[in-house]
């Protein structure tokens, strides 16, 4: 599977919903957990890996899709339900048709460009380590750009979003 066909497996996953977390009665201590870790998906390496090509040779995803499968599947078996799963690490190697790439972590707004690629550091929810407020980024993805906004969490709510990013989301 190329990493193009790749987009529609992660389609499937629109129009879910996932409860507020944590909801009241996850907010005091009732016993012991546990939660599932995983570590580098990482699509494209399995190919560029094997190739002997690691700078340029993973425009192909298939296994690594397979096996994300398959982990989600072996997840979902478990009993009793792990509490949450998180995802560390690399999750993409080889990039085909990607222009902009969002993290964290930095506490602070930031980013910059190489090589037609962005770099998008959204501020942190919680503490601030430089000037902006405690916000979140919306990112809206047309057919055609990839436009993104940071907002406090008082503008979020006080205001939505504005409504130039909303007219790019309305069907024409």
């Amino acid at each position: 599977m190329s990493a193009a066909e790749a987009g529609g497996v992660f389609r499937r996953a629109r129009g879910r919903t996932l409860d507020a977390f944590p909801s009241e009665k996850e907010r005091e201590w009732k016993g012991p957990f546990y939660f599932i870790q995983g570590a580098d998906p990482q699509f494209g390496l399995v190919k560029a890996w094997s190739t002997g090509n690691c700078d340029s040779g993973g425009d192909e995803w298939g296994q690594e899709i397979r096996l994300t499968e398959q982990a989600v599947e072996a997840i979902n078996k478990l009993k009793p339900k792990p509490r949450f799963f998180v995802l560390c690490g690399d999750l993409v190697h080889a990039m085909p048709g990607v222009t902009a790439v969002f993290s964290g972590h930095y506490h602070r707004n930031a980013g910059g460009t190489y090589q037609n690629l962005d770099m998008v550091v959204s501020s942190a929810i919680g503490c601030q380590l430089g000037q902006d407020t405690h916000g979140l980024r919306v990112v809206v993805v047309t057919a055609e750009k990839i436009v993104h906004r940071y907002y406090s969490l008082d503008e979020l709510s006080e205001k939505g979003i504005e409504e130039d990013l909303l007219d790019l989301m309305r069907e024409k």
